[in-house]
């Protein structure tokens, strides 16, 4: 692809702010490790708000929201639901509040306020600290990929994909290393700043350079209906014939079926709270728990809309004038080629290379947070706990860069092997968060798992998730799940049952400082005997309503976004009123009583 020397200029200025940034916040960032890997804690929660909606605003996930939508219409809006996208929901209610309270610096430190650190919790906290670091290897094999391939159809000079993605993901490092948190939060609202613009900028060629009746005569029928039966009655046929073999692919043919085991995996993945990763680092970051509720509700606010304004307006863009060589293709359509096509023939100069800043941010920003996320394992949990307990905070600073070298060096190297063992890291990822649903599903809601408990409840679960593609090929990952949940949930009641509950105190100080809602009525009891002043959580009815009700809230924004660029209006009237219904709602019940502290 040929880039104009304006556009050219544009990434290289890009790349010389974030690494001149990174600089200029060390100094901030290497008083502690709470300045290092937490922003100090004094980050405003909007930021990071902000700063997390940026980080999942990957452009991998993008583009498989443009095929999911260019493909399924509008009823794509429910497949995000198998990440699940309303854990952002389960956590701005109730979830982020409780883990703030717990005031740690890491998932794994987190362990101890549960469990406290006895054999158990520190066979707990070390599955922990495994779950979060061959998560972020899992995860950097795969940006490794995905970078070097973007650089190597973008970028003109002509170096491999594996090339690219060196020295991208080098320059990432350098600020990462340099400004810590600081740094990824700062660049991440570059980045969202430069993908916003872009994305309203792309919908608006859309809207301008699409009407409703080229569209019309372009989508099959069904595609513009969000509702569904137990089938998807959406034919291609006439139109691409190949998008019909790759939709039967895909595995969601009978959509009713795939729709309630997606809502029941995805609610009590939300349940479980936030994985180990950037998600849960950036609630640690806020100033206080109130924050943290407002920070996940920003992440919904900030991501939706935008993304789905890129999404929708690349989608209608290339239905209009990039089907028919789509169909083409044949049995090798590659909807990968559709964003190469828009930005060739729809962006002028300076928009192309703002443009490609922005989708080269995308890749940098989740890196620099999962990056961030995996040092702050290995320093809080591995080195300062049992290395060099004693050391002094300069110390701690210089492996934090020590450690971060290390994990970006391991992705890359494990990047550079990715074709002969790339399907197992994904059965090590799989494998890892299987295992982790039901333990962290009992840890926040029944006193009596211990630590021994939830060790075994992640183990199982693991080698369940692990062995079963082995002895069950042609069985997929969502119906699978059922067989690990079962399997792990029981391994942690059972275990848990026939070992001695934890101690007491460690109980008591967990349930009066976090207060969950849940079966903990034991430890309730024995809190009120030594602190009667003490009011217990009563709002799981009002949680569950808010949730509920917040799922609703959230679906409404994307509809937004896809119904105004489409020009559908009677869809975006529906949609606005579920959204101001929805907010007016969720003010009075949730924002209105959320509590400092």
């Amino acid at each position: 692809m040929q880039i104009h020397l304006i556009d050219m200029a544009i990434i290289v200025a890009y790349l010389a702010i974030i690494v001149v940034a990174g600089f200029i916040l060390s100094k901030r960032a290497s008083k502690d490790l709470d300045s290092y890997f937490l922003g100090d804690k004094s980050i405003s929660w909007y930021v990071l708000g902000i700063s997390n909606a940026s980080s999942m605003f990957d452009i991998t996930g993008t583009m498989l929201l443009i095929y999911w939508l260019f493909a399924y219409g509008l009823k794509s809006v429910w497949l995000p639901w198998v990440w699940p996208t309303f854990n952002q929901v389960f956590c701005m209610i109730y979830l982020s509040i409780w883990l703030r309270r717990s005031n740690v610096l890491t998932g794994a430190e987190w362990i101890q306020t549960r469990f406290g650190h006895d054999k158990g919790a520190n066979l707990s906290h070390i599955s922990v600290v495994i779950f979060a670091i061959v998560s972020v290897i899992g995860f950097m094999s795969y940006a490794f990929k995905g970078i070097g391939k973007f650089a190597a159809v973008f970028l003109p000079w002509d170096l491999s994909p594996n090339m690219y993605a060196t020295i991208f993901m080098g320059i990432t490092t350098v600020y990462v290393i340099a400004g810590g948190m600081y740094s990824v939060v700062f660049t991440d609202v570059i980045k969202y700043l430069i993908m916003t613009i872009i994305s309203f900028l792309i919908g608006f060629i859309a809207i301008a350079r699409v009407s409703p009746e080229a569209l019309k005569a372009a989508i099959p029928s069904g595609w513009e209906e969000v509702s569904f039966g137990w089938t998807l009655n959406i034919n291609w046929s006439e139109l691409i014939p190949a998008l019909n073999d790759k939709m039967d692919g895909d595995g969601f043919s009978l959509f009713g079926i795939f729709f309630m085991m997606v809502l029941f995996k995805g609610i009590l993945s939300s349940m479980a709270g936030p994985l180990p990763n950037y998600d849960m680092q950036r609630i640690l970051s806020t100033k206080s728990p109130k924050e943290a509720a407002l920070m996940s509700w920003f992440v919904s606010v900030a991501q939706f809309i935008p993304r789905y304004f890129l999404i929708t307006g690349i989608t209608v863009l290339a239905l209009v004038f990039f089907s028919s060589d789509l169909n083409a293709m044949g049995s090798e359509v590659d909807f990968e080629q559709i964003l190469p096509y828009i930005i060739n023939n729809f962006l002028p100069v300076g928009v192309v290379g703002l443009m490609l800043a922005g989708l080269l941010a995308a890749f940098m920003s989740t890196f620099d947070s999962t990056v961030n996320a995996g040092a702050a394992y290995l320093v809080n949990d591995i080195y300062k706990r049992y290395i060099n307990p004693n050391g002094s905070n300069k110390t701690y600073i210089r492996a934090s860069y020590f450690c971060t070298i290390l994990v970006v060096v391991v992705g890359i190297a494990f990047g550079f092997m990715t074709e002969s063992i790339g399907t197992v890291t994904m059965w090590i990822v799989a494998g890892l968060f299987g295992g982790y649903l039901a333990p962290n599903v009992l840890k926040w809601y029944w006193w009596r798992l211990n630590g021994i408990g939830y060790f075994a409840g992640m183990i199982s679960g693991v080698t369940v998730a692990l062995v079963l593609p082995l002895i069950l090929p042609e069985l997929s990952a969502l119906n699978g799940f059922p067989f690990i949940l079962i399997i792990s949930g029981l391994a942690s009641v059972l275990v848990s049952l026939y070992t001695r509950p934890e101690n007491d105190e460690v109980l008591k100080k967990f349930y009066s400082q976090v207060r969950p809602w849940g079966f903990w009525k034991p430890i309730h009891d024995k809190v009120m005997l030594e602190t009667p002043e003490f009011r217990k959580n009563t709002n799981f009815k009002r949680d569950m309503i808010n949730t509920l009700v917040g799922v609703a809230w959230q679906t409404s924004l994307p509809l937004i976004a896809i119904y105004f660029v489409i020009r559908k209006y009677d869809g975006l009237c529906i949609s606005i009123a579920v959204l101001i219904v929805t907010s007016i709602f969720l003010k009075k019940n949730w924002y209105n009583k959320l509590e400092e502290n």
